[in-house]
């Protein structure tokens, strides 16, 4: 059985932590409820008295409180902190430091496991200021469960429903008991496409959504690893991993990937990275048109692949993955790559086939090592990442 501390502040939602803490008693967990004074606008604290059978911790300056510093105490004895739902604000203050009420001073005392449901508004949620607090708590290992959409409160159609007490009952006992084959494991994964500026109008860029990257990185955590994402332009929300790194071009990838990828046991190129970039950087002033054929010159870029593969050298760590999308002789050339590059697997995909390749949820591919190939026919791209993180695993020994 384990104890935890379930945050609840002011929010409509406020209704379904009543119904998080039964789930959280069902599998077995003790919960102490932490309100704090915009929760209980919403809902009362002899509620959650009467369901957990503990005192509701309402306010941090209450009589008898502080005898043993209570916030400390309770601290020290939890083995999760539960936020559901959170606002901006409480998002806001756990990311800035703030412990101006009982359940922020918590987070800034406790050493256990965070996650947090956020529950506001669409354009909230949206809010540069909601996105950078909740990039920070991700790099603290936070983890946020995903809002669902629909009808909100204000009367808005749209994100920002907090997640249904079923969904965040399962990923609190996934953070108490973390499961699947790759749990202490670390990875890196790319995804998307990177954008070769031209001018201050115009680039160079191909046709990658990041959707296959996203299903790699979603899989691995779902599998216990902890993942750090380099991510390129793309409009797709990523998972929720404990670091997004966004870059914008092929040298800012490789930039990134090689200052993180000693830390990591397994790296999963799933990126498309521009092999060109305009030779000396992209012009300051529009290019104009001219009469006749315009001429551009490109310089090729570093392959980070290769690079990771001669960084690597002769051991085993770590595994790596590549991606190798053709049109023709898709095998061959994977094969080629695969030696090349010094690699564990690549992953090759025929992108004239129906079904598969960019922009789409499927995908079929044929995973390439040095001991033969495996063929994996059309499904999704969820299920592909499941095949290609078994193999990482088995690699791992795992």
């Amino acid at each position: 059985m384990a104890l935890v501390a379930l945050g609840v502040t002011g929010g409509i939602g406020a209704y379904k932590a009543i119904e998080v803490a039964r789930g959280l008693q069902q599998h077995g967990h003790d919960v102490a409820a932490v309100m704090t004074e915009a929760a209980c606008r919403f809902i009362g604290p002899v509620t959650f008295e009467a369901i957990t059978g503990r005192r509701v911790i309402t306010d941090q300056f209450t009589p008898d409180a502080n005898a043993d510093i209570e916030h400390i105490a309770l601290a020290s004895n939890i083995d999760l902190l539960l936020v559901a739902p959170a606002t901006a604000n409480i998002i806001g203050k756990f990311a800035n430091g703030i412990a101006d009420d009982f359940l922020s001073a918590l987070y800034l005392a406790t050493t256990a496991p965070v996650v947090m449901a956020p529950a506001m508004n669409t354009k909230m949620l949206a809010h540069e200021a909601v996105h950078r607090n909740m990039k920070i708590l991700r790099e603290r290992n936070v983890c946020f469960i995903e809002p669902g959409e629909g009808y909100l409160a204000c009367g808005w159609i749209g994100k920002g429903r907090l997640a249904e007490p079923e969904e965040i009952v399962n990923a609190a006992n996934q953070a108490l008991s973390p499961s699947g084959n790759l749990v202490g494991r670390s990875f890196l994964v790319t995804a998307g496409p990177t954008y070769e500026d031209l001018d201050p109008v115009r680039f160079l860029g191909n046709r990658s959504s990041g959707r296959m990257g996203f299903a790699v990185a979603a899989e691995a955590i779902k599998r216990g690893a902890r993942v750090v994402l380099v991510v390129g332009p793309t409009t797709l929300t990523p998972p929720d991993v404990a670091e997004v790194i966004r870059v914008r071009s092929a040298d800012e990838m490789h930039a990134a990937v090689m200052a993180r990828a000693g830390d990591v046991d397994g790296v999963v190129m799933a990126a498309a990275v521009a092999d060109y970039t305009p030779a000396g950087g992209d012009q300051s002033a529009k290019l104009q048109k001219v009469d006749g054929d315009l001429t551009l010159t490109f310089r090729r870029t570093t392959d980070i692949l290769e690079a990771l593969g001669r960084k690597r050298g002769s051991s085993a760590l770590p595994v790596l993955v590549g991606f190798s999308a053709e049109t023709s002789e898709v095998v061959t050339r994977a094969r080629a790559k695969l030696v090349a590059k010094q690699v564990d697997f690549m992953v090759a995909n025929d992108i004239s086939q129906v079904g598969a390749g960019f922009a789409v949820d499927t995908n079929a591919a044929t995973i390439v090592t040095t001991t033969g190939v495996e063929e994996v026919p059309l499904g999704t791209k969820c299920a592909l990442a499941g095949i290609i993180l078994e193999r990482v695993a088995e690699r791992l020994g795992t």
